[in-house]
């Protein structure tokens, strides 16, 4: 049996998984104990998730493409993409949820053909943090720009200072075209749109994207940490605000702008609205580290969401399956003004 049968066969036996809500279809020939372990307490989770949802899974399909495989001693290290797509009902209505995962796998030979010896995460929903400001200072980013992961392909300007000017200036309110965010979430959800920066830890850029589809209006002040703006590319040099990319920041902006583009805090998910916000403390210590966009609703009127980092589309907003979840998990949600 050559490795790349042995990758299909994790692909399968782990879609099974996920039906079966246990490992035991994965204990032949995965012996990573540690992703055995935590794999059976997500699925632990997602099933009391499902079971309060009434989600029952039907159908589990993963498209497998190995991006690049090297030779480590005897082991095979592989750098795989899940392309992955749940099929399941709630209450005899049929929902599907589609994800992008990426892994790096490592196999052994063993004596009836290859093992799967370490499994790991290429991707994560933690995300930057910014430091607390000083006394009378500013927010910081802990570990400069550099550690938001910029990813330098191409991009070019997307706003030029005639739209800014034409957005500060404009006197009408705008109303926020729920369903223009959505249907760009939807379109862009597993891609990155060329006419913006991509970044290693994506989601509030992308969610920003949506919002300004929306039509909410940029509120630009050339200053990294004020305003919510996406200028583009300057003589070399991306140039956006901390609220259009970073997580924290994101849902700071929401709450506290008093004009414009602006937020309020619900206490019940079931409150959303297509096109508003989730936003993600993993650790339960006030700062928050991923974003979210509502795009549907189950039929119990649970929001559906759409994020990348790990690319998703009509995720369950609780996020209890990933791998990024604590019992300390806290949420915010920000429902959108209907006007700006």
């Amino acid at each position: 049996m050559s490795w790349k049968t042995t990758l299909y066969d994790y692909v399968h036996h782990r879609n099974q998984m996920d039906i079966d809500y246990s490992v035991e279809p994965m204990l032949p020939f995965v012996k990573d104990a540690a992703y055995l372990s935590a794999q059976t307490e997500r699925l632990a989770r997602r099933a009391d998730t499902d079971r309060q949802r009434q989600f029952v899974p039907t159908k589990s399909e993963t498209r497998l493409i190995v991006d690049q495989a090297v030779e480590r001693g005897d082991n095979i290290v592989a750098d795989v993409t899940l392309r992955r797509t749940t099929v399941g009902e709630i209450r005899q209505v049929l929902h599907e949820e589609q994800r992008v995962e990426q892994e790096r796998i490592t196999l052994s030979p063993a004596s009836d053909g290859w093992s799967v010896v370490h499994i790991e995460y290429l991707q994560t929903e933690q995300a930057l943090r910014l430091k607390p400001p000083a006394a009378g200072g500013i927010m910081q980013a802990e570990d400069s720009f550099a550690a938001v992961g910029l990813m330098r392909a191409p991009s070019v300007p997307y706003l030029n200072t005639q739209i800014i000017s034409h957005f500060q200036q404009a006197a009408a309110r705008i109303p926020y075209d729920r369903l223009e965010a959505v249907r760009y979430a939807d379109r862009w959800w597993d891609q990155t749109n060329p006419a913006y920066l991509a970044f290693e830890v994506n989601c509030s850029n992308y969610v920003s994207q949506c919002i300004f589809a929306g039509g909410a209006p940029m509120n630009y002040t050339g200053k990294r940490d004020s305003g919510w703006w996406y200028k583009g590319r300057v003589g070399g040099q991306e140039l956006w605000s901390f609220s259009w990319a970073v997580a924290e920041s994101l849902q700071f902006y929401l709450l506290t702008s008093r004009r414009g583009l602006r937020a309020q805090e619900v206490s019940n998910p079931q409150q959303l609205d297509l096109g508003d916000v989730i936003s993600y403390d993993w650790d339960g210590d006030g700062r928050y580290q991923h974003t979210t966009i509502v795009t549907a609703k189950d039929p119990s009127g649970m929001p559906l969401v759409n994020a990348q980092t790990i690319n998703s589309k009509h995720r369950y907003w609780s996020y209890t399956d990933s791998p990024a979840w604590t019992k300390r998990t806290r949420y915010r949600f920000l429902h959108l003004s209907d006007s700006f």
